[in-house]
């Protein structure tokens, strides 16, 4: 019936990439072509600022303008409504009068329930007509939208056809025809009206008036002036109006998103996807659709590692009990616990209302480990009592209650380890609490097995089971008693192991997250910010072809320059940036290719070239440490960060420092006296020669398009801008006889935190070395004395490392004593428990140990590895001491210690044994990506299981007798007073 549930609950549940999660952020964007950073900085950034400082729960802004755009990201605290900030933002900047040319502002909070489900590139054949292409969108958009689940479907990166019109300098003076008479050049030309009614032939019929431009020819041939069209004195053709650059193979392509509806399967939407596309390419000739990101692949990534791990730990926990109790029977009955505890885990996640995504799926392949350990300790324990004594129904009764409080205990203490990640507040709560959840009904679940079914199985697999008598080691025993009448030299070699692995965490650098075997990588490619945007394309063409015939690549994704569709979703970048994903073959080697793209930077000078491992949850600046030099003096702030960059530059690691002061760009400012002409109207009259101006539409087959003049004047050099013809109160004059033109180098980015400029100084760090570069940043800017009011703030990769590594920590310590209440409430007292704690110390020696050996840095997920073994390692002494305290009713503390440990080594053997097998195939092969455990993670988990282990069983014993040495002392010596009155 448990099965039953869980395969029923399987079906049903949803599954999705991440757990509905909001981010307490909000952020807010605009574009506005053809504004540089400083212009957008007062004119749009300012405002916007303004509109949004009186909202409501906001903890702090930031901001940032640059070339044609300016975005404010908004930060709430955790017990804000993001919705109801959002609706509040948006009333306030939809108020924002802003600046002609400037899009709407686009309000963004984003949600994980925003996460698309797969990004689609749609790409033509040449040769294609307009028409064509229209109809094959229209066919794959409608495709998409009758997938079952499928929420909504949006195109972006269509090319907008428009009539330009360039006029001829030349031709125009040949003519005696001025600019300003193209202009209206279709003014009424385009109409419809009605202009009355009449009674014709006995009927009465309405009079109207219409006329539609219907294409270029006809447009071609409007009068300008008396005998000359506009052919005659300008360039008149259709383009193709394009806001970004995306291509796919060396073809344009335009790009689907896909987001899946509330309650849909992630995994069922992802394959309706697939087969979609697979039909749709051998249904549109000439069309090539591609899935180039699927969130729902990571989904299945997650369920296959899942599935493996399940599996191996069956597989494993089936070895480990043949090869200790060699009894088919009784490892029958023990690996029935694992399919039983997913079941009812999979129906209470069910009940619970929880879904599958990466989160609980992780989730569930960390406990796997962990669902036989019960098991094994409670048919082992029932193995052992049938060597000695006949089978009756009470036996297995009394020998499952004998080992019932130890794994009860060690089952509350390793759920105790994970709740309070749920406790923690805000959206980490909604990431934390599915996955603490899964990890949570699964050990439960594997205790209930372990008390109830496993007992009943073995009642009647095991009835007519004839054993013979499994005797303890007793050389086992001898060591023990050796260390007991010596306990000072193993304790004070396990602290000087303690303290030497202690030193060696602390010396050893902490790594970014590793990704060798990653299979998509970023590839930037950044010229500056004065550099022709014609000539970036160029370059990015360039590298593009390099990158496609780089081997073990499978397609390579190219994008550049900003858009509307990118705007709403909060994307932004500067115009000279060219980002490329390259796709990797299966089992390609990913290193090879970042080795050859930097080995390229010598073909792209004056531009940044970088590559390195795509990661689904980083921004790409993984390994990079900021210092933020705020205050209100900006030339204060600057002689601040040109310190701050010459106290980080000599540091050892730092790849790159670069400050978003340093790129700077020409920028002509126009001063206009005031007494002789009014600078609102040259300003109008100067984005009018310099700017496209739409004059009118043509009514085609295909809709309406957009008739452009595009700017008259070009200028090349600076007497070019001082001879540009101005109409002023004195008739027409050249600008420089009203005005200025002055020659500034000004930042191409500008930075604000809650309203006030800021510095931000970039480092990039090897990723090997990141916690090591982090802490010396912070030791050279804490050396510096700022002037006052003006304040440093260290951040970044390294800051965020030390976040986690804290919070870890510091559930690690709330774990740890949790713990230490569950064994005091077990055992009523507080030396055992305390005993038990020692076990931790041990499992530290090995993690390090582990970690040394395999040359792997610690990581985040080594962390959580560390936070898994306090439950698991807990376990074994836990088992251990619960045998000692049955023992000392009849025995010495001596005799219970040497008992207890002779008889439970075999059952923590085989859960240690075990465990440690499950997690062996994370570190030999490769993770599946989405999954929460990685090879840092088991590295730290067997490396700590096996030393704790082995030295649990030596270590407990010593520390315990201690505890109570004179009660022992005590006893040993009146054991041996009566040996020898006997």
């Amino acid at each position: 019936m448990v099965l039953g549930l869980g395969v029923f609950s399987y079906f049903k549940l949803p599954m999705e990439f991440l757990p509905e999660a909001d981010n307490p952020m909000v952020t807010v964007t605009a574009i506005g072509p053809g504004y540089d950073a400083a212009s957008m900085e007062s004119l749009v950034t300012g405002p916007l600022e303004q509109a949004v400082s009186g909202v409501k729960g906001k903890t702090n802004a930031f901001s940032t303008s640059g070339d044609g755009y300016s975005q404010v990201n908004l930060s709430f605290d955790s017990a804000t409504n993001m919705k109801d900030a959002k609706a509040e933002v948006e009333r306030a900047v939809n108020a924002v009068q802003l600046p002609e040319r400037v899009s709407p502002p686009y309000v963004i909070q984003f949600n994980t329930s925003m996460i698309p489900i797969s990004f689609v590139t749609l790409s033509f054949k040449d040769g294609m007509g307009e028409l064509e292409r229209d109809n094959a969108e229209k066919q794959v958009i409608d495709a998409f939208r009758d997938i079952d689940g499928v929420g909504t479907v949006e195109l972006s990166g269509k090319s907008q056809p428009k009539v330009s019109v360039v006029p001829d300098e030349a031709k125009l003076a040949a003519h005696r025809v001025p600019l300003q008479a193209l202009y209206g050049v279709l003014q009424g030309r385009n109409a419809s009206a009605s202009v009355g009614e009449s009674v014709l032939d006995g009927a009465s019929v309405n009079l109207n008036v219409a006329s539609t431009l219907k294409d270029v020819e006809t447009l071609k041939k409007l009068p300008v002036a008396p005998g000359v069209t506009l052919g005659d004195v300008a360039d008149v053709k259709q383009i193709n109006d394009q806001e970004s650059v995306s291509r796919i193979g060396g073809q344009d392509a335009l790009m689907l998103t896909i987001s899946k509806s509330a309650n849909a399967n992630a995994v069922k939407v992802g394959d309706g996807v697939k087969d979609t596309i697979e039909q749709l390419n051998k249904d549109i000739p000439g069309a090539t659709l591609k899935v180039v990101i699927s969130t729902s692949e990571q989904v299945v990534h997650s369920v296959n590692s899942m599935m493996r791990e399940v599996l191996m730990g069956a597989l494993f926990a089936t070895l480990v009990i043949l090869v200790f109790i060699r009894n088919i029977r009784a490892t029958l009955v023990t690996i029935v616990s694992i399919p039983l505890s997913l079941g009812l885990t999979l129906y209470l996640l069910d009940v619970s209302g929880v879904t599958l995504n990466i989160l609980t799926l992780g989730g569930v392949a960390v406990a796997v480990g962990r669902l036989v350990d019960d098991s094994i300790v409670v048919i082992e324990n029932i193995f052992r009592r049938l060597q000695k004594e006949s089978f009756s129904p009470a036996l297995v009764i009394d020998a499952t209650r004998e080992v019932s409080t130890a794994i009860t205990a060690s089952t509350l203490a390793t759920v105790a380890v994970f709740m309070p990640m749920g406790l923690l507040r805000g959206s980490l709560q909604s990431f934390l609490l599915p996955f603490a959840l899964t990890v949570t009904y699964s050990l439960l679940s594997s205790l209930l097995v372990a008390l109830m079914v496993i007992p009943l199985m073995s009642a009647g697999i095991l009835k007519n089971v004839k054993l013979r008598e499994h005797k303890p080691s007793e050389r086992f025993s001898k060591f023990l008693a050796w260390n007991l009448n010596h306990k000072w030299l193993p304790l004070v070699t396990a602290f000087l192991l303690l303290v030497g692995s202690i030193g060696a965490y602390f010396a050893m650098p902490k790594g970014a997250i590793d990704s060798s075997s990653a299979s998509n990588l970023n590839v930037s490619l950044e010229y500056k910010p004065d550099t022709p945007i014609a000539l970036v394309q160029e370059e990015g063409k360039k590298l593009e072809s390099f990158l496609m015939k780089q081997e073990g690549q499978e397609w390579v994704w190219m994008q550049m320059g900003n858009s509307a569709d990118g705007a709403k979703y909060g994307q932004v970048s500067s115009p000279t940036l060219v980002t490329f994903m390259v796709q990797m073959k299966e089992g390609a080697d990913a290193e090879k290719i970042i080795e050859a793209v930097k080995n390229e930077r010598a073909n792209y000078p004056g531009a940044d070239l970088n590559a390195g491992a795509m990661n689904m949850f980083s921004d790409g600046s993984s390994t990079e440490v900021f210092v933020d030099v705020t205050g209100d003096d900006l030339a204060q702030i600057s002689k601040t960060a040109d310190e701050v960059m010459a106290k980080i530059k000599p540091i050892q690691d730092v790849l790159k420092v670069s400050s978003n002061q340093q790129d700077t760009k020409t920028v002509h400012t126009l001063e206009v006296d005031p007494a002789v002409a009014k600078a609102g109207d040259i300003a109008g009259q100067l984005q009018g020669m310099l700017n496209p101006v739409p004059i009118g539409a043509l009514t085609t087959d295909d809709g309406q398009l957009q008739v452009v003049l595009e700017p008259a004047l070009k200028p090349k050099q600076q007497s070019d801008l001082d001879n540009l013809i101005v109409m002023t109160d004195g008739g027409p004059q050249p600008v420089s006889k009203v005005a200025k033109w002055v020659k500034e180098e000004k930042p191409t980015m500008s930075y604000h935190k809650d309203g006030k400029p800021y510095i931000r100084i970039s480092a990039t760090a090897e990723p090997s070395q990141l916690s090591v570069v982090g802490a010396n940043i912070n030791k050279a800017v804490s050396e510096l004395k700022p002037p006052q009011g003006v304040n440093l703030a260290v951040g970044g990769a390294s800051a965020d490392q030390s976040q986690d590594f804290s919070d870890l920590g510091m559930i690690g310590l709330i774990s740890i004593g949790i713990v230490y209440l569950i064994m005091v409430l077990t055992f009523k007292t507080l030396r055992a428990p305390l005993a038990i704690m020692f076990s931790l110390p041990l499992a530290a020696i090995g993690a390090v140990l582990g970690l040394v050996v395999t040359g792997v840095k610690p990581d985040f997920t080594a962390m959580f590895g560390a936070l898994m073994l306090i439950g698991i390692v807990v376990t074994n002494a836990i088992v251990l001491i619960d045998r000692v305290k049955q023992n000392e009713k009849q025995m010495t503390i001596r005799e219970s210690l040497l008992e207890a440990a002779s008889t439970r080594m075999r059952p923590i053997l085989m859960t240690a044994v075990a465990t440690v097998c499950a997690m062996l195939p994370l570190v030999f092969g490769s993770t599946e990506s989405g999954s929460i455990v990685s090879q840092s993670l088991a590295i730290v988990v067997i490396g700590g299981l096996i030393v704790a282990t082995a030295l649990t069983l030596i270590i407990v014993p010593c520390i315990y007798e201690l505890m109570f040495f004179r009660k022992s002392a005590r006893q040993r010596r009146s054991k041996n007073q009566h040996s020898a009155v006997a």
